[in-house]
């Protein structure tokens, strides 16, 4: 740790890659020029801001997110600290009770000067939760969760499709509805008030196919039938992708006209690898992929985040091709994902949200360490535009307030000089 620490402000991340071969098929984008010193940009606003950065053009000064996409925000722990050193903001409510992500309140948003603001689907009227004792339920899918003692997520118990499955068991399960109405009531409504407002709107879709179908069929069994029962595997995709496209199509037809942003994450990478190689990932998960991206495009003009965690480098081509704007977390210590590599290789076609190290940097780092690799990240990932600056995923219950605020006063200092709009 201290060796890690003591050269985060002046290190690169890039200089790990060292001897590393580009796989092929990848293109080195012309390096970009970096934003001149001089006078500031005329002030946008913040949807303007955001905007800006995903079409990777320089907005007036960085745009920031924290707390709108569920791999954005804050965890219940981490936000009544934050609130209790800032000495106001209202109790946070849990809007994501698997990750124990809450609400945060308007005056926070606004003090950090957070761009977007963010909603998502109510709850169905119909199959939702049900309790089965403390810290233990059952979702609308089926699959059982628990907050062990201690613990700050409740994790996965029980998967009704794990073991023995058949392409009948599948057609003859208990499914959610996608059309039951509490699920889109009230969407409009909140898309039109917030499109009042000068931020960015975001909606939070759900298209987590990969997750939902490893959910089901446990993690082994899924990561078995990845392997060798394509048929099987294909088969539950392709149901739970119908439910996915048909619960997100109501939604969209009633929002899509109004939002900035749809964000949904799926996560296919690990720490140092994907999960599957690229010609599976084209055969098995790309095809459904490219599905979801369709369903959003026929409904919305709004751009497109997509969220994935760990070392998915050798996707990211397969991404742009798909149409993906802008790529989440951008986990800087996973292999291959160096800011360096991803701006020289990728900054022209898709944009970056995401960034700060939550692993290692925001939970041990000091304040002015965080700051020092904002900026490094500017002269970087922001250079041009085609940055968001983000926590690499939520923030967790042992980050130091002090961290939060240091990254969002360095982010906001972080401004484009009036020629860097005609590079």
């Amino acid at each position: 740790m201290g060796v890690f620490l003591a050269g985060l402000a002046a290190a690169s991340f890039g200089s790990t890659t060292r001897g590393r071969t580009r796989p092929r098929g990848i293109k080195v984008a012309p390096k970009r020029l970096r934003p001149k010193s001089g006078r500031k940009m005329e002030p946008m606003t913040h949807r303007e801001r955001v905007l800006a950065a995903l079409d990777r053009r320089p907005p007036d000064r960085l745009p920031m997110d924290l707390g709108t996409a569920r791999f954005t925000g804050m965890t219940a722990p981490a936000y009544e600290n934050l609130r209790a050193y800032l000495g106001f903001g209202k109790p946070g409510e849990i809007i994501d009770r698997m990750q124990q992500l809450v609400q945060m309140d308007e005056a926070i948003l606004e003090q950090l000067d957070v761009d977007l603001r963010a909603f998502s689907f109510g709850a169905p009227d119909a199959g939702g939760d049900v309790e089965l004792g403390e810290f233990r339920y059952r979702d609308e899918w089926g699959v059982v969760r628990r907050r062990p003692p201690g613990c700050h997520y409740y994790e996965l118990e029980i998967s009704p499709l794990a073991g023995r499955l058949t392409p009948e068991m599948i057609a003859h399960y208990s499914w959610p509805d996608p059309t039951d109405p509490g699920r889109t009531r009230g969407l409009r409504e909140q898309a039109l008030r917030l499109r009042q407002t000068p931020y960015a709107v975001m909606f939070n879709a759900r298209f987590n196919l990969v997750h939902t179908t490893q959910y089901l069929r446990g993690f082994e069994d899924w990561f078995l039938d990845l392997g060798s029962n394509h048929a099987l595997f294909q088969t539950l995709m392709q149901a739970v992708l119908e439910i996915l496209i048909e619960m997100n199509r109501r939604a969209l037809a009633e929002v899509g006209d109004l939002i900035d942003v749809v964000a949904f994450g799926d996560d296919i990478g690990t720490q140092d690898r994907t999960v599957c190689s690229l010609a599976l990932y084209r055969k098995l998960i790309r095809p459904y992929q490219e599905r979801v991206v369709a369903t959003i495009r026929s409904h919305t003009s709004a751009r497109i985040l997509y969220h994935t965690c760990g070392s998915v480098y050798h996707y990211i081509p397969d991404f742009i091709e798909m149409g993906i704007d802008a790529l989440n977390p951008v986990q800087v210590s996973a292999r291959y994902m160096e800011p360096e590599r991803l701006k020289r290789e990728f900054g022209d076609s898709i944009a970056f949200w995401g960034g700060v190290d939550s692993q290692r940097l925001l939970p041990r780092g000091t304040a002015e360490q965080v700051r020092a690799e904002v900026r490094r990240l500017f002269s970087v990932l922001g250079e041009g535009g085609g940055w968001v600056l983000a926590a690499v995923h939520n923030i967790q219950p042992d980050v130091p307030p002090e961290n939060v605020l240091a990254m969002f006063e360095e982010g906001r200092r972080c401004v484009y000089a009036p020629a860097a709009s005609a590079l």
